[in-house]
């Protein structure tokens, strides 16, 4: 792991977990995610995936913007765009900008980047909060809820039910950005 920012979430998944009084096994089952691979990402031995992120950061109740917030080390009520942590997924692509300055208030806001042909899916349990809308910005996205199926274009903004899995995916060959807004809480 090279980028400070890696080397920082790992760090910060560690104390989240051990602020929580969790051992590695707890986490693991909470989380759905293997002691073995816990334990390598809190080495920093792995980079893990948005996907593993948000299941880790879920079963410590917290969203994965705030973790990745928390690395960051931030705390101020403005957040200037060269300042808002920007972390990409190994494994598709996917970028991710935490947007909101890192505050104890409900609201968040994220910015993300789907690369053409990218999926990212979701369990019901990464999700540990009450509200989240999509509002597409560029592009187009597939965006699976359960069962079912929206197709969003630019403009477009979905207010999601009940937490349930999910999938991200982008159909096209151009890139899809859009912004999620949530409030934080489990419904």
């Amino acid at each position: 792991m090279t980028d400070p920012l890696s080397a920082s979430l790992a760090a910060t998944l560690q104390a989240a977990r051990v602020g929580r009084d969790l051992s590695v096994n707890a986490l693991a089952e909470r989380s759905g995610v293997s002691r073995a691979m816990i334990g390598k990402i809190e080495r920093g031995e792995a980079q893990p995936t948005a996907v593993l992120l948000g299941r880790l950061s879920g079963a410590l109740g917290m969203t994965l913007s705030e973790l990745v917030a928390r690395a960051e080390g931030s705390g101020d009520l403005l957040r200037r765009e060269a300042d808002q942590p920007v972390w990409t997924d190994p494994a598709t692509g996917y970028r991710r900008r935490a947007v909101s300055p890192v505050t104890d208030g409900p609201l968040e806001l994220v910015e993300v980047e789907l690369p053409p042909g990218a999926s990212v899916a979701y369990p019901a349990d990464a999700y540990i909060f009450k509200y989240q809308q999509l509002w597409i910005l560029d592009g187009r996205l597939r965006f699976h809820e359960g069962d079912t199926v929206h197709e969003l274009g630019p403009g477009d903004c979905l207010q999601l039910g009940a937490p349930t899995a999910t999938t991200f995916h982008n159909p096209t060959d151009s890139p899809c950005r859009y912004l999620v807004a949530l409030v934080k809480g489990r419904a």
